[in-house]
């Protein structure tokens, strides 16, 4: 797979946003229509969407690939100040990008973060054809986002704040490790875990044919059929594992195979 082509849209709020680029591959059959990917939490696009092999998967089916790194990750600009993040804000970013691009339709992947990234972006962006949700279930309809009853953001924030990480419990100290391994600015996430979306989310709104992604044990995406039922034009799949499955070879034939509509 060719190294994307990568650029940076500086927002309204003079935030600079990576996104990168690939064109599908040479020999195959392009679909016009390019695919948005947008990861989740302490995750970029190379962590969540190349190194996998996603986009390889897409680019391979004749798509081109746009992967968006949200405001406090990967390249795009940093700040520990909490009033610079939340999804919404995100989705701002989000829509920029998709403006940029020039192009009348995209086709839209969310995983975790992303997926409420790419639900607020569905629900007013006319642009998304289709779209691709996964790692989140009933928390979206009944809190507006990631289910922080089973991990909260209060205590995910000062998590990745503390000086003694080894007194961690386990659910947050893979958190902290996982961010520290991928190279995240641990105070901007900590000022994302304070800012995350909460309320309503206008999902029958989505116009867009919808597939919701959920692996069968994922603490963080129960009951995902709560989530596909409120959103009109939606399906749900569910798929072996937790909430790693956005790695997983089902995850990206799933999400190839849908968008091929």
């Amino acid at each position: 797979m060719d190294q994307p082509l990568s650029a940076t849209l500086v927002v309204d709020d003079g935030t600079g946003i990576a996104y990168h680029r690939w064109e599908p591959d040479p020999g195959t059959d392009p679909d016009p229509v390019p695919v948005v990917l947008q990861h989740g939490f302490a995750a970029n696009t190379a962590v969540e969407w190349a190194d996998p092999g996603t986009v390889a998967a897409f680019t391979a089916a004749g798509r081109g690939v746009v992967g968006v790194d949200a405001r406090g990750h990967g390249r795009s600009g940093k700040s520990p100040d909490p009033a610079r993040y939340g999804e919404r804000r995100m989705a701002r970013d989000l829509r920029a990008v998709i403006a940029a691009l020039g192009v009348p339709a995209v086709d839209l992947v969310g995983y975790s973060m992303g997926a409420i990234v790419a639900l607020l972006t569905a629900a007013e962006e006319p642009a998304v054809r289709r779209l691709v949700i996964g790692g989140v279930g009933a928390g979206v309809v009944e809190l507006g986002g990631v289910d922080t009853r089973v991990l909260p953001n209060d205590v995910l924030s000062l998590a990745l704040l503390t000086d003694a990480p080894g007194t961690l419990p386990p659910e947050v100290a893979a958190m902290r490790a996982f961010a520290e391994t991928v190279g995240a600015d641990l105070p901007s996430l900590a000022a994302q875990a304070r800012s995350a979306h909460r309320g309503r989310i206008d999902l029958a709104a989505i116009a867009a044919a919808t597939l919701v992604i959920a692996g069968d044990v994922d603490p963080l995406a129960q009951r995902p059929h709560v989530l596909a039922d409120a959103i009109p034009d939606a399906r749900l799949r569910l798929l072996p594992g937790d909430h790693g499955v956005v790695g997983s070879p089902a995850f990206r034939a799933a999400a190839v195979d849908f968008l091929r509509g």
